[in-house]
């Protein structure tokens, strides 16, 4: 007799069967909004599973969230993508699509900011141009800007300069055009680091700014 968790697994991988191959012929915004669902119909299924809940209703439940998802990754978003990174090349500045279809620009400490300040430094600024000039085109996405630090110093200290890294970042896109109501901030201070903060190549890579753009999937 199988077990909760073990239905589970199964619901999930009979649903991502069903909704993958209907996906012919579809645009790729109908697509990713198709399997989005599959998706959240699987880990709705596993979840309803493990916590002892009814596997249908948590596949029906997750299949509604995912569907309606919190961005979609459209034609104009593909341009994004293929215009910052065009643009970055070389520059050691990272575009990627996250899981939950938004563009990501990883910047690191040697294009963005010196050890301790909020400054824009000069390499960044050509590709926060570029990065301006692909917003206005695009007036329906929004933009996240969250500054991160490496481990030096308090978090009295590290969880200020993030932020003022993000707001550095954003008052430059603004002043290029970018309007301040599509972009949100934050900063995470020394508490997500991506290398090593115990060598001084990994506490640079750890001081950065990571700037998310997403087309909503719903727009009022």
């Amino acid at each position: 007799m199988q077990k909760p968790f073990q239905k589970g697994v199964f619901a999930a991988a009979v649903l991502a069967a069903l909704v993958l191959p209907g996906c012919a012929g579809m645009s790729q915004t109908e697509k990713d909004t198709a399997t989005g669902a599959g998706i959240g119909a699987a880990a709705g299924a596993v979840i309803g599973a493990m916590t002892g809940g009814h596997v249908a209703k948590g596949a029906a439940i997750g299949a509604a969230v995912g569907a309606a998802g919190g961005y979609i990754w459209s034609k104009h978003m593909q341009e994004q993508q293929q215009s910052m990174e065009d643009a970055t090349q070389g520059t050691g500045v990272e575009v990627s699509r996250t899981p939950d279809n938004r563009l990501k620009l990883e910047i690191p400490s040697d294009v963005s900011f010196d050890v301790g300040k909020s400054n824009i430094k000069p390499n960044m600024r050509p590709v926060l141009d570029k990065f301006a000039q692909n917003l206005t085109r695009y007036p329906e996405t929004t933009v996240h800007i969250v500054g991160h630090t490496d481990s030096t110093g308090s978090d009295a200290i590290n969880n200020p300069l993030s932020v003022d890294r993000a707001a550095s970042t954003r008052n430059y896109l603004a002043a290029r055009g970018v309007a301040q109501s599509r972009i949100t901030i934050d900063g995470h201070g020394s508490h997500q680091p991506i290398a090593d903060n115990s060598t001084a190549q990994g506490r640079a890579k750890n001081r950065r700014v990571e700037i998310f753009v997403g087309e909503p999937a719903s727009k009022s």
